[in-house]
């Protein structure tokens, strides 16, 4: 990976495409900091120190800190995923938008539009939320200042600061763009990989100082030597596929054969990626959102905050755990339809050796899918509650940074972004078979 980007700065339009990414980097980061208008700075530190971040974890992971900080780019790139990925569901319910997939460049550019405009509506929801906890205290409900978070409760302040955090979330989508089209690797993805990277030394500080063994240094190496192993057994998975052989019988269009080649469908062990942990993680939130929304004393409500809030109760465990592995399946399910693939296979007069062509094919591809997407789910779950497991064996107050979302999607980001670097280098430096 070292020697692709090594190899990368040596070629001049690379180079430039690098640098151009690092500086939207740096950007994004710079717009992390910047105070939304209306925010007591002073009484967010005072409270970002006392308080956790069980329950708006997820968001603030993907603001890069930011969220709680409550800055221009508070919402982060939370909006676009979600917006992302209810298109992508709706995709196999509404028969328009089936059809807008299936009409290549056009379609999606189109599905692309749409994101973008149900990107903002979100954005202005979860703004009103937010700012809404904020000015009642509920954002900070452990702090001895959160109710002076917002000093001033007026409409048009709230409305100001709701449009600022909205005005920042489309800034987000404006800048991914532009390292889509001029930089190197998926904008998104490289945010959000910026977003939950940036906060990797400071968490990994903190455990060293909450550490009680060797001046916290013990716990500081045994977090980065799981880190490591994390990092690698993630690898392995991410990168291990099942190759379903198929083969393409030939065809002679006049006096020409056409056809008689082999290829092969690739299905992966992780077939949803990070989306079930995503998921679960939503869903899990709900009922700690209600019950400090409503700030009911009922039984369940105290049972929820008791249980449901930081994540290391053996009841949330389990509950996400199983939540992962069902959402893994569903999404698997609506997203690899054996079907589909087998009905343009037989139309190309392609066939899987063995298997007769048509129903069977889809069968078969269906009973593969299905046993590869056990281990696949089982390993999700257990990645995820890596961060839990260690809040409980080392006692810590903070987040542990390698598990769970924040390791898988910056492996598979960095994945992606190697790759597309080997790829540009080789078609830069290829030489064909004549010189």
């Amino acid at each position: 990976m070292l020697s692709a980007f090594a190899r990368a700065f040596k070629t001049p339009d690379l180079r430039k495409k690098l640098l151009f990414t690092l500086g939207i980097m740096v950007l994004f980061r710079m717009g992390a900091h910047i105070p939304v208008p209306g925010v007591d700075f002073k009484a967010v530190n005072t409270c970002v120190k006392q308080s956790n971040s069980g329950l708006f974890g997820l968001v603030n992971l993907f603001s890069g800190g930011a969220l709680l900080q409550l800055t221009i780019f508070a919402l982060g790139i939370m909006p676009y995923i979600t917006a992302s990925i209810i298109l992508q569901l709706l995709t196999v319910v509404i028969p328009r938008l089936e059809a807008l997939k299936k009409e290549g460049q056009a379609g999606t550019t189109k599905i692309t539009q749409y994101t973008r405009y149900l990107t903002i509506a979100l954005a202005i929801l979860q703004g009103t939320g937010i700012v809404a906890t904020a000015s009642n205290g509920a954002l900070f409900s452990s702090c001895s200042v959160g109710n002076q978070v917002v000093p001033d409760t007026s409409v048009f302040r709230i409305a100001t600061m709701v449009i600022t955090m909205t005005a920042g979330t489309t800034v987000i989508m404006w800048l991914g763009e532009l390292i889509t089209d001029r930089g190197i690797g998926n904008g998104m993805s490289i945010l959000i990989f910026t977003s939950i990277a940036s906060g990797f030394p400071g968490n990994l500080w903190s455990i060293k100082k909450a550490g009680k063994i060797g001046g916290g240094w013990f716990d500081f190496f045994a977090v980065l030597a799981v880190g490591v192993v994390v990092v690698v057994l993630v690898i392995f998975v991410e990168q291990a596929q099942r190759r379903i052989p198929v083969q393409y019988a030939k065809r002679m269009i006049g006096r020409r054969a056409f056809g008689g080649t082999s290829t092969y469908i690739p299905l992966k062990v992780n077939q949803a990626g990070v989306i079930p942990v995503i998921f679960a993680s939503s869903l899990l939130y709900i009922p700690a959102l209600v019950a400090q929304l409503t700030n009911s004393k009922a039984g369940w409500a105290v049972w929820v905050q008791n249980n449901f809030t930081k994540g290391d109760h053996p009841a949330y465990m389990i509950a996400y755990f199983v939540l992962i592995v069902f959402f893994a399946f569903f999404y698997v399910a609506i997203s690899f339809n054996p079907e589909e693939v087998a009905d343009n296979m037989k139309k190309y007069g392609g066939f899987i050796p063995g298997i007769r062509a048509g129903r069977p094919t889809a069968e078969y591809l269906n009973y593969v899918l299905t046993r590869i997407t056990w281990p696949g789910s089982l390993y999700l779950g257990l990645i995820a509650l890596i961060p839990m497991i260690g809040l409980v064996a080392l006692n810590a107050s903070t987040t542990i940074p390698f598990g769970g979302t924040s390791i898988l999607i910056i492996v598979g980001v960095g994945l992606e972004t190697v790759k597309q670097i080997e790829s540009q280098l080789q078609q830069r430096n290829y030489e064909g078979f004549l010189r």
